[in-house]
Parts: structure tokens; sequence; C-alpha cells
């Protein structure tokens, strides 16, 4: 419960952000205010689109690894002979589980280190900080992708 709290706060952290900044562009046209005004404000877009991505995406990782579990365990049930046949099959299961798991720890750990408000007296550092953040949510984004298209090809 406490995790969903915090990805909770997190989400309306930067929708908060992404909406005070829409308020304060002025009243141009409507294509300036879809405009990044900078680098870093299309950076900082890019880590909030990944995580969003990212916290659509949790709910089916979570299912998937209630799933692979229950049919691990569903394998462990069987005769012996049963068993012995699934080996294959059951391994691939195991290292389906650990990489929905890293999907998870991933997002978390990437949730419990970012910093909404890191460097923002420094542009070179604000900039090099969210150049930073950008991968790591790429890289989160690539695991919880890679998990859910292994899953949705072994538990068919």
């Amino acid at each position: 419960m406490k995790k969903i709290s915090l990805l909770f706060a997190v989400a309306l952290i930067l929708a908060a952000c992404n909406n005070s900044e829409d308020k304060h562009a002025g009243h141009g046209s409507n294509d300036s205010k879809d405009q990044p005004k900078s680098e870093t404000d299309s950076l900082m877009k890019e880590v909030d689109d990944g995580h969003m991505f990212g916290m659509g995406k949790m709910g089916k990782v979570t299912r998937l690894q209630a799933r692979t579990k229950a049919v691990i365990d569903s394998i462990q049930k069987l005769p012996a002979k049963a068993r012995q046949a699934l080996t294959p099959y059951k391994a691939k299961l195991d290292t389906l589980l650990k990489n929905l798991e890293y999907a998870e720890f991933s997002m978390d750990k990437w949730m419990g280190e970012f910093k909404m408000d890191s460097a923002v007296n420094n542009a070179a550092e604000r900039l090099q900080y969210l150049k930073d953040e950008k991968l790591k949510v790429d890289k989160m984004k690539e695991a919880i992708v890679n998990s859910l298209n292994k899953a949705d090809s072994l538990l068919r």
C-alpha cells in the first residue's frame, strides 16, 4: 500500500508541475503552448512520458507476476513424470518471473531516486541530470516492454 501511495504522489506531482507550466506559458497560440520551451523542458517531458508509460504498465506486470507464479506452482504439483517433461518450460517461466520482478524493481528504484527539483538553479547541471534520468527511464521502459512481450509469448 505504501508503494501505491508513493507512486500516486509522484504521479500527482508530475501532473501538477506540467499543469503549472501550461498556465504560465501565456496566452499565445496553441502551437507555441505545445512546443517545449527549451531542451530541459523537452527532456523533462520525455522523462515524464516514460514515467507515465511505466506507471500504466505496472498493473499488468503485477498481474503477470501472479499468473506466472500460479503456473509454476501448478507445475510443481504435477506428478514427477509430467514435471520432468515440463522442465524446459518451467525454466522459461522462472526467467520470466525474474524479468517481471526486475521490471517492477527498476520502476520502483527510478521513482525512489528521481528528484524533480534536482539542480533547478543550475541550468547545465539540470540538463545533464535530465539526460541521465532519460537514459534510466528508457532502460526501465525497455525492461517493462521486454518482460511483457516475453509473458505474452509464454502465457498464451
